[in-house]
């Protein structure tokens, strides 16, 4: 006998008719929340994150957490500041992924309002505690940078990238800076996995290039790039190529190690010189365009107490613990700065100093590192 369904009632039409209305909606209101979530990413930034690599980073079907903030002023619409336009804008973004990771990017003009100097970082810092940033290469003025490069350590998965851009305009640059931190069996060891921490930098970068009317150089596709170099990464003086060719050994400092990186256009570089045994004894540093600015504030507010600080003066002593110089720079930049520290510095005491062979060593270095940056003669601390 076949079966016949019965007729739909008055009442079994509505029925059917307010759950169909309810799957529409439930069905809107997904599509409409998936799109909320694409329209923050496209305007994360001020529109300059590069959302498709940010989902390839993160996940295609992640789920992502968006936070935006951008102000101020950049290029011909900001003000001055001490008789120098002085570029306050200041854009974060935030995307994270829940079970996946984030990736933090900040983009800064220089120079800064002469009103935040001495407040804190001008800049977001790269980690350089423990080990020492690589340059990005590739035609970039850039960093790559990890609080620690060993494989499976608690931060491995996590790295910071930043991108310098020197502008058309002369004196203006942006510097973008992007951190990274990924869960997971990825690891930085992974030469295949390092250029994806970069991918995201690079290509804010070029958006931010044309979105500020920056007209800078742009560099190339990173395809590879170094691990920062490790606390027991040092190799003989007398070998250096890279940050500390040049530099002299010292055998009353007990001087003849160097732990470095390549140069490459680095807008900040380090040397850290060691015993026999890599021991630390002294650390070289080269800062220029935000980052010279921004440590130039630094030392205004850290040693506020000297009579001088590097904010006051080409080159000089910053009490009993460093030395620093300073060399003009073209287009206008920020002067570069270039500091000596002794390892075994704490306050004003100091153990049998070698104040000659600190400023021979600054002396090297810091002529080596402007001449390849395109600086003038560094003017050097006296006796």
């Amino acid at each position: 006998m076949a079966l016949t369904r019965p007729p739909l009632t008055r009442r079994r039409v509505r029925a059917l008719v307010a759950v169909a209305m309810a799957l529409a909606a439930l069905t809107g209101a997904i599509v409409w929340f998936a799109g909320s979530e694409d329209r923050a990413l496209d305007g994360a930034c001020d529109g300059v994150l590069p959302v498709g690599d940010v989902r390839a980073v993160l996940g295609e079907d992640a789920e992502l957490d968006v936070t935006n903030r951008t102000e101020g002023a950049f290029g011909d619409k900001a003000a001055t500041s001490g008789g120098k336009r002085a570029n306050s804008l200041s854009v974060r973004c935030r995307i994270a992924a829940e079970g996946t990771g984030h990736i933090a990017v900040t983009i800064a003009g220089s120079p800064r309002p002469r009103a935040e100097y001495g407040n804190g970082e001008l800049y977001a810092a790269v980690p350089a505690s423990h080990t020492l940033p690589v340059p990005l290469g590739n035609g970039w003025s850039g960093l790559f940078a990890t609080e620690t490069a060993r494989l499976d350590d608690a931060e491995d998965g996590k790295a910071t990238t930043a991108v310098l851009l020197d502008c058309a305009r002369r004196g203006d640059s942006l510097l973008i800076t992007v951190e990274t931190a990924l869960r997971g069996a990825l690891t930085l060891d992974d030469p295949a996995v390092r250029p994806d921490f970069v991918r995201t930098a690079t290509a804010t970068a070029e958006a931010a290039n044309d979105h500020w009317g920056c007209g800078a150089r742009l560099g190339t596709s990173v395809r590879t790039v170094g691990l920062p170099v490790n606390e027991d990464e040092y190799e003989p003086l007398l070998g250096a190529k890279g940050t500390c060719a040049a530099v002299p050994t010292a055998s009353r400092s007990a001087v003849s190690t160097a732990r470095e990186t390549a140069r490459d256009r680095a807008p900040r570089e380090s040397c850290v010189l060691g015993t026999r045994d890599g021991s630390p004894l002294y650390r070289l540093e080269a800062y220029y365009g935000p980052y010279a600015e921004d440590a130039r504030s630094q030392y205004t507010r850290d040693y506020d107490y000297e009579n001088v600080t590097p904010a006051e003066k080409p080159a000089g002593r910053l009490g009993q613990s460093a030395y620093w110089a300073g060399a003009t720079c073209p287009r206008g930049a920020d002067s570069a700065l270039y500091l000596i520290r002794a390892a075994d510095a704490d306050g004003e005491t100091r153990r049998r100093p070698d104040l000659a062979y600190e400023r021979a060593a600054l002396a090297a270095f810091a002529a080596a590192s402007a001449e390849h940056h395109g600086c003038a003669a560094p003017s050097l601390p006296k006796g």
